[in-house]
């Protein structure tokens, strides 16, 4: 009983990272698709690009391994907080490097559905949220 009552001791712990990172991911979701000048997810729920499911995954998988690192590294939960809004500056800094640095055409070509624009914005958001979690080590 000794051994579960220490390994539920960190529950309310995890609860409240676990509630606040899917809280980020929420408003990252919120935020991102009006950044963004194409609707993902009408794109997505009409079936009428796989171009865009691929860059909004990459964009969520990379906010979620800066928030991970976050979460791993942080000192407490407002220290944990205040590296998920870097993060999430970050992704947003990484879609702005594609779309007007590397593939100036970004938004017509995932709107008529071409798969490698999708792929360059996922891999460069993951790339981004790969270093940002790296960065976050104390």
């Amino acid at each position: 009983m000794d051994m579960l009552s220490g390994l539920l001791s960190g529950l309310p712990n995890f609860l409240i990272y676990f509630a606040t990172s899917l809280i980020f991911v929420l408003v990252f979701k919120f935020i991102y698709v009006r950044v963004t000048p194409y609707d993902e997810w009408a794109l997505i729920k009409d079936q009428k690009s796989v171009t865009a499911a691929v860059a909004l995954g990459g964009a969520f998988l990379g906010y979620c391994l800066a928030i991970a690192g976050a979460a791993k590294n942080s000192v407490d939960i407002v220290d944990f907080a205040v590296w998920g809004i870097v993060a999430m500056v970050a992704q947003f800094i990484a879609f702005a490097i594609v779309r007007f640095l590397l593939l100036k055409e970004l938004t017509e070509r995932i709107e008529n559905d071409e798969l490698p624009a999708g792929i360059i914005l996922a891999v460069v958001s993951v790339s981004i949220g790969v270093l940002n979690a790296a960065c976050l080590t104390y």
